[in-house]
């Protein structure tokens, strides 16, 4: 009985959380006429593209979608390297300042992107690549919760391990390279998907640091469109938009969830 009642929640829950984003489906593929839920007995004989034509036909959304794939991709690739390496050597190799240094990490978690703001325009702007993809990358590619995470994976590496690396001669990089990554999949794929989720889902950075058109991130050039519509909401369109932000992060959820499993060091050797 107490199984059954924790699916029972289980699924309620998700069917809850899920809803709304079948809403938002559902009416994006209706005519702005029509509102899905009053004819749900003929629905699919109501269902129109028309919405998804009109929007790639106003704006140039491929364009859109590139830049995003673009900054995504060279963002969480620039995250996913240094964190890894920073995480790596605050957690297994020993230095002068070491603590003190991560401890300077986790300050800048503390601290609200939105204050960065001003001082990373002004720098982007002295460096004369404001507009450009370096400005809506390189400021994405350091982060103290990446750090963070990655140390704490690591400090469970098992030490059998690495004595074992040690007496075979590998140094401080190929351990790195030839062990200790290979086995961080898990928290590896973790920190991808949440550092690519967060990066494409971006708004206020982009809209500061981009001037034309052509430099225009998905999410930013689709709220400009959104809110072309000041007198009649259309709400086929608006909702198409959003179905055409959200699925490109849902699909890389799910070719990446397998990885996200709690074994640490799974297959390895456990002190």
């Amino acid at each position: 009985m107490k199984k059954f009642l924790i699916y029972f929640i289980l699924t309620v829950t998700a069917i809850g959380m899920l809803f709304p984003f079948l809403v938002m489906v559902l009416i994006s593929l209706s005519s702005n006429n029509e509102i899905a839920f009053n004819h749900i007995g003929n629905f699919l004989s109501l269902i129109t593209m028309n919405n998804y034509k009109h929007v790639f036909g106003a704006i140039p959304v491929w364009k859109y979608f590139f830049n995003s794939l673009i900054v995504s991709v060279f963002t969480t690739i620039g995250q996913v390297f240094f964190s890894t390496l920073a995480g790596y050597a605050f957690a297994r190799m020993n230095f002068k300042g070491r603590d003190a240094i991560f401890f300077i990490f986790l300050i800048t978690m503390f601290i609200p992107p939105q204050v960065n703001i001003i001082p990373l325009f002004f720098l982007m702007r002295e460096l004369h690549i404001v507009d450009t993809y370096q400005a809506l990358i390189i400021p994405g590619l350091f982060g103290g919760f990446g750090v963070f995470m990655m140390r704490q994976y690591f400090l469970g590496f098992a030490k059998d391990l690495e004595d074992a690396a040690t007496i075979d001669g590998c140094n401080k990089f190929q351990m790195f390279f030839k062990i200790a990554l290979p086995l961080a999949i898990p928290a590896v794929a973790t920190l991808a998907i949440f550092t690519f989720i967060s990066s494409w889902n971006s708004f206020i950075w982009p809209l500061i640091i981009t001037n034309s058109e052509s430099m225009r991130t998905l999410p930013l050039g689709l709220a400009i469109f959104k809110g072309s519509y000041r007198e009649i909401t259309m709400w086929g369109d608006l909702l198409a938009c959003s179905v055409i932000c959200a699925v490109p992060t849902i699909l890389i959820f799910l070719l990446e969830k397998k990885y996200l499993i709690n074994d640490l060091l799974k297959g390895a050797v456990k002190e």
